[in-house]
Protein backbone atom coordinates (compact mmCIF):
# COMPACT_ATOMS: atom_id res chain seq x y z
CA UNK A 1 0.00 0.00 0.00
CA UNK A 2 2.84 2.30 0.76
CA UNK A 3 4.11 2.31 -3.06
CA UNK A 4 0.49 4.42 -3.47
CA UNK A 5 1.33 7.02 -0.92
CA UNK A 6 4.57 7.10 -2.93
CA UNK A 7 2.96 7.58 -6.47
CA UNK A 8 0.78 10.24 -4.98
CA UNK A 9 2.87 12.27 -3.15
CA UNK A 10 5.93 12.28 -5.93
CA UNK A 11 2.85 13.96 -8.22
CA UNK A 12 1.22 16.20 -5.69
CA UNK A 13 5.18 17.65 -4.94
CA UNK A 14 5.47 18.27 -8.52
CA UNK A 15 1.94 19.96 -8.49
CA UNK A 16 3.70 21.69 -5.84
CA UNK A 17 6.25 23.12 -7.65
CA UNK A 18 4.06 24.35 -10.84
CA UNK A 19 1.98 26.10 -8.11
CA UNK A 20 5.41 28.21 -7.44
CA UNK A 21 6.33 28.87 -10.85
CA UNK A 22 2.41 29.72 -11.22
CA UNK A 23 1.39 31.25 -7.84
CA UNK A 24 -1.78 29.48 -7.71
CA UNK A 25 -1.99 26.72 -5.47
CA UNK A 26 -5.47 26.04 -7.08
CA UNK A 27 -3.56 23.41 -9.49
CA UNK A 28 -3.99 20.66 -7.15
CA UNK A 29 -8.12 20.61 -6.84
CA UNK A 30 -7.80 20.39 -10.71
CA UNK A 31 -5.52 16.94 -10.14
CA UNK A 32 -7.31 15.25 -7.29
CA UNK A 33 -9.36 13.02 -9.62
CA UNK A 34 -6.61 11.79 -11.71
CA UNK A 35 -4.36 11.28 -8.21
CA UNK A 36 -6.37 9.29 -6.71
CA UNK A 37 -6.56 7.13 -10.38
CA UNK A 38 -2.81 7.05 -10.45
CA UNK A 39 -2.71 5.60 -6.74
CA UNK A 40 -5.03 2.42 -9.05
CA UNK A 41 -3.16 2.21 -11.26
CA UNK A 42 0.26 1.93 -8.86
CA UNK A 43 -1.97 -1.24 -7.38
CA UNK A 44 -3.13 -2.64 -10.53
CA UNK A 45 0.76 -2.11 -11.36
CA UNK A 46 1.74 -4.23 -8.53
CA UNK A 47 -0.93 -6.36 -7.71
CA UNK A 48 -2.56 -9.29 -8.56
CA UNK A 49 -6.04 -8.62 -9.04
CA UNK A 50 -8.27 -10.60 -11.74
CA UNK A 51 -8.54 -9.35 -15.23
CA UNK A 52 -12.32 -8.38 -14.82
CA UNK A 53 -11.68 -7.38 -11.43
CA UNK A 54 -8.94 -5.06 -12.61
CA UNK A 55 -11.52 -3.52 -15.04
CA UNK A 56 -14.15 -3.47 -12.85
CA UNK A 57 -12.37 -1.08 -10.60
CA UNK A 58 -10.28 0.68 -13.25
CA UNK A 59 -12.66 1.86 -15.98
CA UNK A 60 -15.18 3.83 -13.56
CA UNK A 61 -12.19 5.32 -12.06
CA UNK A 62 -11.13 6.53 -15.00
CA UNK A 63 -14.05 7.63 -16.01
CA UNK A 64 -14.89 10.12 -12.44
CA UNK A 65 -11.44 10.94 -12.71
CA UNK A 66 -11.78 12.41 -16.05
CA UNK A 67 -15.32 13.96 -15.55
CA UNK A 68 -14.21 15.42 -12.00
CA UNK A 69 -10.80 17.04 -14.09
CA UNK A 70 -12.62 18.67 -16.38
CA UNK A 71 -15.33 19.90 -14.35
CA UNK A 72 -13.00 21.74 -11.89
CA UNK A 73 -10.74 22.77 -14.59
CA UNK A 74 -13.06 24.45 -16.90
CA UNK A 75 -14.23 25.80 -13.75
CA UNK A 76 -10.93 26.94 -11.69
CA UNK A 77 -8.80 27.90 -15.14
CA UNK A 78 -8.63 32.16 -15.90
CA UNK A 79 -10.03 32.68 -13.02
CA UNK A 80 -7.45 33.08 -10.52
CA UNK A 81 -6.38 31.38 -7.24
CA UNK A 82 -9.06 29.67 -5.11
CA UNK A 83 -10.51 31.98 -2.53
CA UNK A 84 -9.13 29.89 -0.04
CA UNK A 85 -5.94 29.25 -1.06
CA UNK A 86 -5.84 33.04 -1.72
CA UNK A 87 -6.70 33.78 2.04
CA UNK A 88 -3.99 31.64 3.17
CA UNK A 89 -1.45 33.11 0.77
CA UNK A 90 -2.21 36.60 2.30
CA UNK A 91 -2.25 34.96 6.08
CA UNK A 92 1.53 33.56 5.30
CA UNK A 93 3.28 35.93 3.97
CA UNK A 94 6.41 35.41 2.47
CA UNK A 95 6.18 31.95 4.37
CA UNK A 96 3.63 30.86 2.06
CA UNK A 97 5.82 28.95 -0.54
CA UNK A 98 7.46 25.81 1.64
CA UNK A 99 4.07 26.47 4.09
CA UNK A 100 1.69 25.24 1.06
CA UNK A 101 3.59 22.20 0.60
CA UNK A 102 2.61 20.74 3.54
CA UNK A 103 -0.73 22.98 4.27
CA UNK A 104 -2.27 21.99 0.58
CA UNK A 105 -0.29 19.68 -1.25
CA UNK A 106 1.52 16.89 1.24
CA UNK A 107 -2.01 16.77 2.84
CA UNK A 108 -4.34 16.30 0.32
CA UNK A 109 -1.75 13.49 -1.25
CA UNK A 110 -2.10 11.75 2.44
CA UNK A 111 -6.15 12.25 2.13
CA UNK A 112 -6.11 11.06 -0.83
CA UNK A 113 -4.19 7.88 -0.33
CA UNK A 114 -6.47 6.93 2.85
CA UNK A 115 -9.63 7.65 0.64
CA UNK A 116 -8.27 5.33 -2.25
CA UNK A 117 -7.68 2.44 -0.11
CA UNK A 118 -10.21 0.30 -0.87
CA UNK A 119 -8.88 0.06 -4.46
CA UNK A 120 -5.44 -1.44 -2.60
CA UNK A 121 -7.87 -4.18 -1.16
CA UNK A 122 -9.52 -4.88 -4.70
CA UNK A 123 -6.64 -4.42 -7.14
CA UNK A 124 -3.48 -5.88 -4.89
CA UNK A 125 -5.56 -9.69 -4.34
CA UNK A 126 -6.32 -12.14 -6.52
CA UNK A 127 -9.59 -13.66 -4.78
CA UNK A 128 -11.96 -13.98 -5.55
CA UNK A 129 -11.29 -14.15 -9.46
CA UNK A 130 -14.85 -13.51 -10.11
CA UNK A 131 -16.87 -10.74 -9.71
CA UNK A 132 -19.26 -11.29 -7.00
CA UNK A 133 -22.50 -9.82 -5.37
CA UNK A 134 -20.32 -7.39 -3.63
CA UNK A 135 -18.51 -6.32 -6.87
CA UNK A 136 -22.22 -6.33 -8.81
CA UNK A 137 -23.52 -4.00 -5.92
CA UNK A 138 -20.38 -1.73 -5.81
CA UNK A 139 -20.71 -1.21 -9.25
CA UNK A 140 -24.30 0.43 -8.98
CA UNK A 141 -24.06 2.30 -6.11
CA UNK A 142 -20.77 3.83 -8.11
CA UNK A 143 -23.18 3.99 -10.71
CA UNK A 144 -25.81 6.12 -8.72
CA UNK A 145 -22.79 8.45 -7.03
CA UNK A 146 -21.96 9.26 -10.87
CA UNK A 147 -24.99 10.09 -11.59
CA UNK A 148 -25.70 12.67 -8.41
CA UNK A 149 -22.66 14.17 -9.01
CA UNK A 150 -22.25 14.71 -12.36
CA UNK A 151 -25.97 16.01 -12.93
CA UNK A 152 -25.42 18.14 -9.52
CA UNK A 153 -22.57 19.87 -11.28
CA UNK A 154 -24.28 20.30 -14.49
CA UNK A 155 -27.36 21.65 -13.55
CA UNK A 156 -25.32 24.46 -11.44
CA UNK A 157 -22.97 25.23 -14.06
CA UNK A 158 -26.08 25.80 -16.53
CA UNK A 159 -27.39 27.64 -14.25
CA UNK A 160 -24.35 30.30 -12.94
CA UNK A 161 -24.21 30.70 -16.89
CA UNK A 162 -27.31 32.34 -17.08
CA UNK A 163 -26.62 35.73 -15.90
CA UNK A 164 -30.49 36.35 -15.00
CA UNK A 165 -29.48 33.98 -12.30
CA UNK A 166 -26.91 36.01 -9.97
CA UNK A 167 -26.99 36.13 -6.76
CA UNK A 168 -30.25 33.81 -7.00
CA UNK A 169 -30.28 29.96 -5.26
CA UNK A 170 -30.49 27.14 -7.48
CA UNK A 171 -33.47 25.01 -5.77
CA UNK A 172 -34.60 22.81 -8.81
CA UNK A 173 -33.66 19.39 -10.17
CA UNK A 174 -31.44 17.74 -7.67
CA UNK A 175 -30.71 20.93 -5.80
CA UNK A 176 -34.44 20.86 -4.36
CA UNK A 177 -33.84 17.38 -2.62
CA UNK A 178 -30.27 18.09 -1.29
CA UNK A 179 -28.11 21.58 -0.97
CA UNK A 180 -24.81 19.44 -2.02
CA UNK A 181 -26.19 16.44 -4.47
CA UNK A 182 -22.66 16.91 -6.17
CA UNK A 183 -20.81 16.08 -2.92
CA UNK A 184 -23.78 13.10 -2.11
CA UNK A 185 -22.59 11.85 -5.21
CA UNK A 186 -19.21 11.89 -3.94
CA UNK A 187 -19.93 10.26 -0.92
CA UNK A 188 -22.18 7.44 -2.32
CA UNK A 189 -19.21 6.71 -5.09
CA UNK A 190 -16.88 5.95 -2.83
CA UNK A 191 -18.89 3.73 -1.00
CA UNK A 192 -19.35 1.93 -3.99
CA UNK A 193 -15.63 2.21 -4.25
CA UNK A 194 -15.34 0.48 -0.74
CA UNK A 195 -17.88 -2.61 -1.70
CA UNK A 196 -15.09 -3.58 -4.46
CA UNK A 197 -12.95 -3.59 -1.98
CA UNK A 198 -14.97 -5.51 0.56
CA UNK A 199 -15.27 -7.92 -2.21
CA UNK A 200 -11.88 -9.25 -1.71
CA UNK A 201 -11.92 -9.11 2.20
CA UNK A 202 -10.39 -5.57 2.62
CA UNK A 203 -13.05 -4.25 5.06
CA UNK A 204 -10.24 -2.31 6.57
CA UNK A 205 -10.72 -0.30 3.05
CA UNK A 206 -13.90 0.84 4.60
CA UNK A 207 -11.66 3.84 6.84
CA UNK A 208 -11.41 5.86 3.19
CA UNK A 209 -15.29 6.18 2.12
CA UNK A 210 -16.37 6.96 5.51
CA UNK A 211 -13.00 9.45 5.69
CA UNK A 212 -14.81 11.08 2.29
CA UNK A 213 -18.11 11.04 3.63
CA UNK A 214 -16.61 12.79 6.84
CA UNK A 215 -14.71 15.45 5.33
CA UNK A 216 -17.51 16.51 2.58
CA UNK A 217 -20.37 16.93 5.36
CA UNK A 218 -17.99 18.27 8.40
CA UNK A 219 -14.76 19.79 6.93
CA UNK A 220 -14.04 21.01 3.22
CA UNK A 221 -17.57 20.27 1.82
CA UNK A 222 -20.94 21.17 3.24
CA UNK A 223 -19.51 23.19 6.17
CA UNK A 224 -17.26 25.20 4.34
CA UNK A 225 -19.40 26.22 1.62
CA UNK A 226 -22.37 27.21 3.35
CA UNK A 227 -20.16 29.33 5.74
CA UNK A 228 -19.65 31.20 2.36
CA UNK A 229 -23.18 31.16 0.68
CA UNK A 230 -25.03 32.13 4.31
CA UNK A 231 -22.77 35.54 3.81
CA UNK A 232 -23.56 35.95 0.09
CA UNK A 233 -26.56 34.59 -0.65
CA UNK A 234 -29.75 36.63 0.62
CA UNK A 235 -32.12 33.88 -0.03
CA UNK A 236 -29.60 31.27 1.10
CA UNK A 237 -31.28 31.17 4.60
CA UNK A 238 -35.15 30.12 3.54
CA UNK A 239 -33.32 27.54 0.83
CA UNK A 240 -32.01 25.58 4.39
CA UNK A 241 -34.99 26.02 6.17
CA UNK A 242 -36.47 23.90 3.50
CA UNK A 243 -33.84 21.71 1.85
CA UNK A 244 -32.39 18.83 3.07
CA UNK A 245 -28.20 19.89 3.37
CA UNK A 246 -27.09 16.17 2.33
CA UNK A 247 -28.94 12.87 2.13
CA UNK A 248 -32.02 13.75 -0.19
CA UNK A 249 -35.24 14.16 0.60
CA UNK A 250 -38.54 16.04 -0.60
CA UNK A 251 -38.17 19.64 1.07
CA UNK A 252 -40.01 20.67 4.00
CA UNK A 253 -43.09 22.39 3.07
CA UNK A 254 -42.79 25.71 5.76
CA UNK A 255 -45.80 27.15 7.55
CA UNK A 256 -46.07 31.39 6.96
Amino acid sequence: MLIGLAAIIALFTGLWLASLYFKNSSIVDMWWGPGIFLIGLTYYLTGNASQDRSVAVLAPLAIWAIRLATHIGRRNIGHGEDFRYAKWRRERGPSWWWFSYFKVFLLQAVIAWIVAMPLYYALARPAPPHLTIWDVAGLVIIGVGYLFEAAGDAQLRQFKADPANAGRVLDTGLWRYTRHPNYFGEAVLWWGFGLLGVATGGYLGLIGPALMTFLLIRVSGVALLESTLRQTKPGYAGYVARTSPFFPRPPRRLTP
